[in-house]
């Protein structure tokens, strides 16, 4: 499997790299429904250049979008630094969606890195809801509207992003 004793980076997008407020509908797709000043995606570069650093690091996708566009589809919405690092996600179709909804993305996540076994992880999520504490150390929260570019959620992201670099 794919990040098995490598570094991973679990990557939610509401929230995280963009504004938590996001919708879709069949004919707009995806969408914000949030000030102008927000953006899908405005913090993507971000993203990307904090991670520069660490080119080992690989991104496993643990957000719903997978669940509309699929893996590869979500990861297409990402610019090409980040979808380069995209290995995979918490969901794939091979799993039944009824259940997989219904355990928080704590324990979505967690799922997926006992599968995988990655050396070390960490996750970026705007929900803090139903993280198991075993997770607790690997995981940030990040703000609901100004996602990674909020600057305590920033500086904390750039210490935890050290350990990949030890």
């Amino acid at each position: 499997m794919k990040g098995t004793g490598g570094d991973v980076l679990y990557l939610d997008l509401d929230g995280v790299l963009h504004h938590e407020n996001c919708f879709w509908h069949p004919r707009r797709g995806a969408y914000l429904d949030a000030p102008p000043e927000y953006t899908l995606f405005q913090h993507a570069e971000l993203l990307s250049t904090l991670l520069a650093p660490y080119p080992q690091v690989e991104i496993v996708l643990s957000t719903s979008w997978v669940r509309r566009y699929g893996c590869s589809g979500t990861a297409k919405r990402l610019p090409l630094p980040l979808r380069a690092r995209v290995i995979g996600a918490t969901f794939h179709t091979r799993m039944n969606e009824r259940d997989f909804v219904e355990l928080s993305r704590g324990q979505q996540v967690l799922g997926d890195v006992m599968r995988r076994q990655p050396k070390r992880w960490l996750a970026l999520d705007d929900d803090a809801d139903g993280w198991p504490l075993e997770c607790l150390p690997n995981f940030l929260q990040t703000d609901e509207r100004e996602g990674i570019s909020a600057p305590h959620v920033h500086a904390q992201l750039i210490d935890k992003l050290a350990r990949f670099g030890e």
